[in-house]
C-alpha cells in the first residue's frame, strides 16, 4: 500500500470546513477504511495470488482460473471506492479554497482603501461594495467561510455522489464476488484440460474482512443520509429564524424610503442580500 500521509494531511484540512456529521463520516473513512485497509486487510490478502492452488499442473491452467475467479482483487477494490467516495469532498473543498483565495484578494483590496479612507479620501462606496462580496460568498471574520449559496449547493451535491458512489461500488462487490469467499472455486477454462478444482488461502479470515469493510460501507452511507437531512433541516432552521427576525410581530411603523437607502442588506428567499440600489450601484 501506498504512503498515505498526504491524504491524512487533506482529511485534517478538509474536517475543518464539515459539519459535524461530516467530521464523523471523516473519521469512520481514516480509521475504519483507510488505517485498516492499509494494515490488517492488505497484510491478509498478499498472498492471494501466489497461495492460489489448481489440482492440474497444466501450465497457465492456475493464471486463467485465478482471472476468472478474482477478475480484480478486493484490496484494489476498496481502493478505488475510497477514492471515488472521496473526491467529492476534495470538490467541495476545492470550491473552499476558490473562497479563501478570492477572501484574501477582497482583504487586500480593503486595505488600499481604508488607506486611502485614512488620507481623506472619499472611498465609502467601494468599501461598501467589497462588504457585500463578502457576504455574498459566505466570507466571515477571523477567516470562517459560512455555508450558504453556491457553497451550500456543492456541500449537498458532494453528499449526492458520495452516496450514489458507495451504493455503486456495493452493487459491482456483490455482482463480482458476492460478500463471501468459498473455500473451492471450479474453473472450466482454456487451456485447462478439464475442469478444476482451485483453492484459495485462508477464506474464513477474507470473508470476516469483506463483511468488516460491508458493514463500514452502509454506516458511511447511513451517515451521508443522516447529513443530507442534518443540512437541509438546519438550512431550513435558518431562513424561518431569518424570516421572523425581519417580520417583527409587534406592529411597527414601515420604514421611509429614505430609511430603506440606508439599510445595507434586505431580506430575499431566507437570507440576507444587496439592496436594489446597491445592486444599481454596483
Amino acid at each position: 500500500m501506498g504512503d498515505w500521509s498526504a491524504l491524512e494531511r487533506l482529511l485534517y484540512k478538509v474536517q475543518a470546513d464539515s459539519t459535524a456529521v461530516g467530521k464523523v463520516w471523516l473519521f469512520v473513512l481514516f480509521i475504519f477504511r483507510i488505517l485498516v485497509l492499509g494494515t490488517a486487510v492488505e497484510s491478509a490478502w498478499g498472498d492471494e495470488q501466489s497461495a492460489f492452488q489448481c489440482n492440474t499442473k497444466q501450465p497457465g491452467c492456475k493464471n486463467v482460473c485465478y482471472d476468472k475467479s478474482f477478475p480484480i482483487s478486493h484490496v484494489r477494490l476498496w481502493v478505488l471506492q475510497i477514492i471515488f467516495v472521496f473526491m467529492p469532498t476534495l470538490l467541495y473543498q476545492a470550491h473552499v479554497f476558490y473562497l479563501m483565495r478570492k477572501e484574501q484578494k477582497l482583504n487586500r483590496k480593503e486595505e488600499e482603501l481604508k488607506a486611502v479612507q485614512n488620507d481623506g479620501g472619499d472611498v465609502d462606496i467601494p468599501l461598501k461594495k467589497i462588504e457585500l462580496k463578502k457576504f455574498k460568498h459566505g466570507l466571515e471574520e477571523h477567516g470562517k467561510i459560512k455555508m450558504k449559496g453556491a457553497l451550500f449547493t456543492t456541500y449537498i451535491v458532494s453528499i449526492f455522489f458520495k452516496s450514489i458512489f458507495e451504493v455503486g461500488f456495493l452493487m459491482i462487490q456483490w455482482y463480482i464476488y458476492g460478500f463471501t469467499l468459498a473455500a473451492v472455486y471450479t474453473c472450466e477454462r482454456d487451456p485447462c484440460p478439464h475442469v478444476v478444482d482451485c483453492f484459495i488461502s485462508r477464506p474464513t479470515e477474507k470473508t470476516v474482512f469483506i463483511i468488516f469493510m460491508l458493514v463500514v460501507s452502509l454506516v458511511s452511507l447511513l451517515l451521508n443520509v443522516i447529513e443530507l437531512f442534518y443540512v437541509l433541516f438546519k438550512r431550513i432552521k435558518d431562513r424561518v429564524k431569518g424570516k421572523q427576525n425581519h417580520y417583527p410581530t409587534s406592529g411597527t411603523l414601515s420604514p421611509t424610503p429614505k430609511d430603506l437607502s440606508l439599510t445595507k442588506y434586505t431580506y430575499y428567499n431566507g437570507c440576507s442580500s444587496p439592496t436594489v440600489q446597491e445592486i444599481t450601484e454596483e
